[in-house]
């Protein structure tokens, strides 16, 4: 009894975990950036900085090296001379080049940052197409099979009232044509949906729940307060340059600047001091004398290779502004179109539900009479085919004016909430 219960438990630790499926669009976001390669290799590239960081506050540009020599003439003459030479070598920072190393490596931290912060928001783009793609598909799906339903209680209604000889059968086969044509529909959006859910698993690693229709156009992962906040962040966004795109090219141009500094200070190779003792006897027999020697090398500019490097360091700093600007521009211009976009959703909302509620009083007013006999088949198969495109096209609304909002947020610089 008890082995069995260990190859139990066994079994159930060997199964393997089932994550909880998402159910926000920042749980999305949160899932896909722990997969990114750059998040995992993050921790090593700020080591590596941290370690050049510590070389440029060094006492030296370069580790100090030992220098051993001797002479004897043991193979020619062999009197007995003989000379031991030990010296240490200490290369020597040039003037400023200490200094400039330090902002060097102070600028990439920095640009490091950006670097990651740009890579974050450039994720949240693809992850935001992939929820919203991934809504519009389950929401569709969900109104078809919800016509589908509606389709087949018509179908049963009808297929009553032929047999009690009210209705003929080419309004059965009206009936059942309108079934047949929306489980189409619904083949059509499974597999859309299907899609879309492939591509955000794709991304995020993990299944997101069901979709379905979306009632408040907040839906979806997206917090109320977000559209509240959005004209103050913008404000601060624009008055600080704090949009990650920009502090991104801002920090390579800050980069950029202290690599032209440094070449600058580097104009010639570190010069070199070196202290070293040297024991010596001309003859054998007579005792070893040991003197001291300084010496101090200054290796000579070369201003071929010199000018090279200055060359490649202002043209990285050119590029760099230049960037800056038409990023900055491109920027501003995404803000005007995202504001213009969420006021035409806005709009189309309302319009939206406005239609959805004239829908569904023609509805109810036609399937009345058509129980009466008043209405034929063909006519209210018209209004339950309005009143189905009205609700998809106000479910639409909906997510679209999330989606809006999503998009307002993206051109901000801001990551999902």
């Amino acid at each position: 009894m008890r082995s069995l219960l260990w190859i139990a438990l066994l079994l159930v630790a060997a199964q393997p975990v089932r994550s909880e499926p998402i159910q926000t669009l920042a749980q999305a976001y949160a899932a896909a950036w722990q997969r990114q390669p750059v998040a995992q290799a993050v921790g090593e590239r700020e080591n590596a900085l941290r370690a050049r960081r510590s070389a440029a506050d060094a006492l030296t540009p370069q580790p100090p090296s030992i220098e051993l020599g001797g002479r004897s003439d043991r193979l020619n003459s062999d009197r007995g001379v003989m000379e031991q030479q030990v010296g240490l070598v200490l290369p020597l920072w040039l003037p400023g080049e200490r200094s400039a190393s330090q902002a060097l490596a102070e600028a990439e931290m920095s640009a490091l940052d950006g670097r990651m912060a740009a890579l974050r928001l450039q994720l949240a783009g693809e992850v935001r197409d992939a929820w919203w793609g991934w809504q519009l598909a389950g929401n569709e799906q969900a109104l078809v099979a919800a016509r589908v339903a509606a389709a087949r209680r018509l179908l049963d209604d009808v297929a009553r009232r032929v047999a009690a000889g009210d209705l003929s059968r080419a309004d059965r086969h009206q009936a059942a044509g309108a079934l047949a044509a929306a489980q189409a529909q619904q083949a059509e959006a499974e597999v859309v949906l299907e899609a879309a859910r492939f591509r955000l698993q794709t991304l995020t690693g993990q299944l997101p729940i069901t979709a379905g229709p979306v009632a408040e156009p907040l839906a979806g992962g997206m917090p109320g307060t977000e559209l509240a906040n959005a004209s103050a962040d913008a404000s601060v966004l624009e008055s600080a340059n704090a949009h990650p795109l920009l502090r991104e090219l801002q920090t390579r141009g800050d980069v950029s600047r202290r690599s032209l500094e440094l070449t600058r200070a580097q104009s010639r190779n570190n010069p070199e001091i070196a202290v070293a003792t040297r024991r010596e006897r001309s003859l054998a027999g007579e005792a070893m004398e040991q003197s001291w020697g300084l010496a101090l090398r200054i290796p000579f500019s070369s201003g071929a290779r010199n000018e090279a490097r200055l060359a490649e360091a202002n043209a990285d700093l050119i590029e760099s502004r230049l960037q800056f600007e038409r990023q900055g521009e491109r920027l501003g211009s995404e803000r005007t179109a995202a504001q213009a976009q969420l006021l035409a959703a806005r709009k189309l909302l309302a319009a939206a539900e406005l239609r959805v509620q004239l829908a569904g009083e023609n509805r109810g007013f036609f399937a009345k009479s058509f129980r009466l006999g008043e209405t034929d088949l063909p006519t209210r198969l018209r209004i339950e085919l309005e009143a189905f495109e009205a609700e998809r096209q106000a479910s639409r609304a909906r997510i679209h004016l999330a989606q809006r909002i999503s998009a307002q947020r993206q051109a901000l610089g801001l990551l999902p909430e």
